[in-house]
């Protein structure tokens, strides 16, 4: 066999994580040909049909699941050699790339990373926000080292991630101080016709409101629907309606948002998980973080 070319098993990585042809050429900004074609001559050089179609997709085939295992140890090997070079000449700094899911509220996600910057050492936390398949496909593509969202990973698909809960937080919904002088008396009840900002319809907590809402046989009047918890909040902040933020948070939300806790969401929580390449963590910072999560206000 000859030699193996690095590029090749590169395109056959990310269309591999990517599940397409299609969002493997958009992700690497090739033509889909190009792609097409160096997978034709990996597949001649290994002798071997790494992949097999699977209605509109492709799906590895057994020798694909068995290169893309060594893939992944080529090319996170490989992220590591390149953090290892920037890193030589400015002291030992540990970076940690995180990936925040849009509906997990960020004051949250400030208290489960704040223990990472009490490292010792020199840390670096670099940060990105998007929604919770992107972040997933630059977590396998190890553009980033942990996601922090609000659900596990998929079962099975060609992610090889791990998701590890880091607890349910309870969930209260918070208000103007007018807004919550106002419908205190009879809570839950009193929401009837209450303005209530949520999250979008795909975030794992606004199932949980709508079920507890059905529940109680309330129809609140729902003024925004927000994907963004940080755009969520600033429309809280300016008392134009109730919103959900985590009951721990209670001292944090007041500060900084100028909001009081009208009440307690029973059987409502904001469930938050901790999602990586490894099964076995190894990463200093991300074991901190798993270690020093704060003890959720459980329902």
């Amino acid at each position: 066999m000859s030699s193996l070319n690095f590029k090749h098993l590169h395109y056959f990585w990310v269309v591999a994580h990517e599940g397409s042809m299609t969002r493997a050429a958009e992700r690497l900004g090739v033509a889909v040909q190009t792609i097409s074609g160096q997978l034709a001559v990996l597949e001649r050089s290994l002798g071997k049909a790494l992949f097999i179609s699977q209605g509109r997709g492709l799906a590895l085939s057994e020798a694909g699941r068995a290169a893309l295992g060594y893939a992944d140890q080529i090319f996170q090997l490989g992220d590591a050699l390149a953090e290892a070079v920037r890193t030589a000449d400015s002291g030992a700094t540990l970076r940690l790339r995180t990936g925040i899911s849009d509906g997990i509220p960020k004051l949250l996600a400030y208290r489960l990373l704040e223990s990472v910057l009490a490292m010792p050492q020199d840390v670096r936390l670099v940060c990105h926000e998007g929604g919770f398949e992107p972040l997933l496909a630059e977590l396998a593509l190890h553009h980033l080292d942990l996601v922090l969202t609000d659900r596990p990973a998929p079962v099975g698909g060609n992610l090889k991630v791990f998701s590890t809960p880091l607890g349910d937080f309870a969930s209260c919904l918070f208000g103007s101080a007018a807004l919550v002088e106002r419908y205190a008396p009879g809570f839950p009840h009193s929401l009837d016709a209450a303005p209530l900002f949520l999250p979008a319809r795909q975030s794992a907590l606004r199932g949980r409101i709508d079920r507890w809402i059905e529940e109680i046989g309330i129809r609140p009047r729902i003024v925004g629907e927000f994907q963004d918890s940080a755009l969520l909040t600033t429309f809280g902040r300016a008392g134009l309606g109730l919103f959900p933020a985590p009951l721990a948070l209670a001292e944090q939300v007041a500060e900084q948002l100028a909001a009081q806790p009208l009440g307690e969401m029973a059987g409502v929580s904001e469930q938050i998980y901790a999602i990586s390449n490894e099964r076995r963590i190894r990463h200093p910072a991300i074991e901190v973080l798993l270690a020093s999560a704060p003890a959720p206000a459980c329902n």
